[in-house]
């Protein structure tokens, strides 16, 4: 049986998106890391998707400021990112941690 999770808190609609198209870019981010395991073809198909993917989420940013939305709160957003699985998902972006044995 899956957990419940934490509600969302609640989010602009132009938040939303922001959240929305940032973890849409770690997702591909996480696939194209030379860091882990895959092909090339995966890595180049994410970096193809990586370029719409960024411009989703700076017109995401845009419409936030176009609609005086000029902070981010960083906490609010955070706990978006959590209950979204945000932690697990940005981790596939950071270099794996050294083996031991290889030094």
């Amino acid at each position: 049986m899956v957990p419940d999770l934490p509600p969302l808190p609640a989010l602009t609609r132009a938040e939303g998106e922001l959240i929305d198209r940032y973890l849409d870019v770690v997702d591909l981010l996480g696939r194209i890391n030379p860091a882990r395991h895959g092909d090339t073809y995966r890595g180049l198909r994410a970096a193809q998707a990586l370029v719409a993917k960024a411009a989703e989420l700076r017109d995401a940013l845009v419409t936030m400021h176009q609609r005086g939305e000029t902070e981010v709160h960083a906490e609010t957003l955070a706990r978006a990112l959590r209950v979204l699985d945000g932690e697990r998902r940005t981790a596939r972006v950071a270099v794996p941690p050294q083996c031991p044995d290889r030094g």
